[in-house]
């Protein structure tokens, strides 16, 4: 029995809805998952991911290990305990951020500063699943390399040649039962290596597959050729991750290829500076033309923010520079996104994903050839 299992509930094409059943409870399909890298998402609380209807929230292995530290997350009952978040956790492996770091990568691992006091720490596939085993998510994923885009052919060929043998030996580290661990894909935006890399880690037998290095400087069109070449490979009956994707466009995008999961720090990262993701597409709440609108972000979102708060009154927020203003937008984002989720499962179930996603697509023309 693997720790996470998964059952399709109903397909359009390649579109799926399903349900993925973890030791611990279970989350329906396709899903956005909110990032909260420390233990929180930005300027949001555990009952509000609750509030919100979130099922999965993730944490930060690089962050989390280095402040407040693995052990101690452990001693305060783990991530979920840590946060006061009873929904289930997952972490990420701490590689797209220790990468960004430009680190020292050898065939063994990778040596990298701290972010908080430039102290040198040491990360390898094995010590990646032992701090996420004392962080206690319910889902980790494995250590990887991910190559930024564009790269020469031979850096992304030897990212997957070491996320492939590092997979391996985290796959022989990982212990707790409890706890599903998740492999990842790499290859760049070349459809052969993507099918490469899918083949290799499929092999060694995950309970779920993360699709990596993807939105790392490409464009939407490609990722989507380097996504669906991924897909091919993978099996049916086990969780499909695209990893750092949050945008409407790319969630539509990649459902249709038939992808079931995704994170992104995009809805509070925007939502800090007052973009909205709104039923019309985005939304800058800052502008002049909103000082006296009594109208809400979105007249069609029925989240608590958009309930009780106008736009003019969140502008003049941002306009005093009040950080509440960065909270009511970004938990917006949240629900906006969480939303799109359920509209996404509602259609496949229905029949109706073709159209909901043509609707999509033109109401988010203006950023379909964007980087995701």
């Amino acid at each position: 029995m693997f720790a996470v299992e998964f059952r399709q509930t109903a397909i359009e094409n390649s579109a799926r809805a399903g349900v993925a059943t973890t030791h611990r409870g279970e989350y329906q399909t396709p899903c956005f998952m909110p990032v909260g890298t420390r233990g929180a998402i930005r300027h949001l609380s555990a009952q509000d991911y609750e509030e919100l209807g979130a099922r999965i929230v993730l944490g930060n292995t690089y962050h989390l290990m280095l402040r407040p530290g693995a052990q101690v997350v452990a001693d305060l009952g783990g991530l979920g305990a840590f946060a006061g978040w009873k929904g289930l956790t997952l972490t990420d492996s701490g590689g797209f951020q220790v990468f960004s770091l430009n680190p020292d990568v050898d065939d063994d691992g990778v040596s990298f500063r701290s972010t908080y006091d430039g102290s040198m720490h040491r990360f390898t596939p094995e010590s990646a699943i032992k701090t996420q085993e004392l962080i206690g998510a319910d889902i980790q994923m494995v250590l990887d390399v991910c190559a930024p885009l564009p790269s020469a052919d031979e850096v992304v060929r030897l990212a997957l040649k070491r996320t492939s043998s590092w997979a391996k030996r985290a796959r022989e580290t990982h212990r707790r039962q409890d706890q599903s661990l998740f492999g990842i894909v790499q290859g760049g935006i070349d459809p052969v290596l993507r099918r490469e890399s899918a083949k290799i880690t499929t092999d060694l037998d995950f309970d779920g597959y993360g699709i990596g290095g993807l939105s790392v400087g490409e464009t939407r069109e490609e990722m989507l050729v380097a996504l669906a070449a991924a897909i091919e490979h993978l099996p049916k009956d086990r969780p499909r991750y695209l990893m750092g994707v949050g945008d409407p466009a790319s969630l539509v995008e990649a459902v249709n290829l038939g992808v079931d999961q995704f994170d992104c720090v995009m809805q509070t990262r925007i939502g800090r500076h007052g973009t909205a993701l709104t039923s019309n597409g985005k939304l800058n709440i800052t502008r002049a033309e909103f000082t006296t609108s009594q109208d809400p972000i979105d007249a069609k979102c029925a989240c608590s923010v958009c309930k009780r708060h106008t736009r003019g009154y969140i502008r003049h927020l941002f306009q005093v520079n009040e950080p509440t203003a960065a909270r009511l937008v970004s938990l917006h984002n949240v629900a906006f996104t969480l939303d799109l989720m359920q509209q996404m499962r509602d259609a496949i179930t229905n029949g109706e994903f073709a159209s909901l996603r043509k609707s999509l697509l033109e109401i988010w023309a203006d950023s379909a050839n964007e980087k995701p």
